[in-house]
């Protein structure tokens, strides 16, 4: 049995790309191709007005008892505590949650506990290079 190296975040990076570059395609399309975006920390933010943007998106009408409901099932304590949004219910040789579980506190930038330094200057690196051309309203904090 051979040992793998771990991978640095820089390696790893390299090695399968980063998430970023799919994003500026898509963001330049939103418009043409009918695509919605949403952003964690907006529907943090008001949960309520972010479903009521899918709402108008999907061109659905619903009672503002069934909104509640949504925005209630929907939070993350709720998703968080239900097998099939935390993925729980996958076996864990497919997906081990102990190693890395899907979803972790639920709190808009958390990723900042666990960048080192030198992480987050990689990430600002590739982000600046990537998204040059576009302005996409990501952030960090409410």
């Amino acid at each position: 049995m051979t040992e793998e190296k771990e991978l640095s975040y820089k390696e790893a990076i390299e090695k399968a790309g980063s998430a970023i570059t799919r994003f500026p395609g898509y963001w330049m399309e939103r418009e043409k191709k009918n695509i919605l975006y949403l952003f964690y920390e907006d529907m943090k933010e008001n949960p309520r007005r972010e479903v009521e943007r899918i709402m108008r998106y999907l061109d659905l009408s619903l009672s503002d008892e069934v909104i509640s409901q949504i925005v209630e099932l929907t939070s993350f304590k709720n998703m968080k505590d239900n097998p099939m949004a935390n993925y729980s219910c996958i076996p864990s040789p497919v997906f081990d949650q102990s190693i890395s579980p899907f979803m972790r506190k639920g709190e808009v930038g958390d990723w900042k506990n666990h960048f080192s330094p030198e992480q987050t200057k990689i990430f600002d690196e590739d982000y600046e290079k990537q998204m040059k051309d576009v302005n996409i309203p990501f952030r960090s904090l409410i």
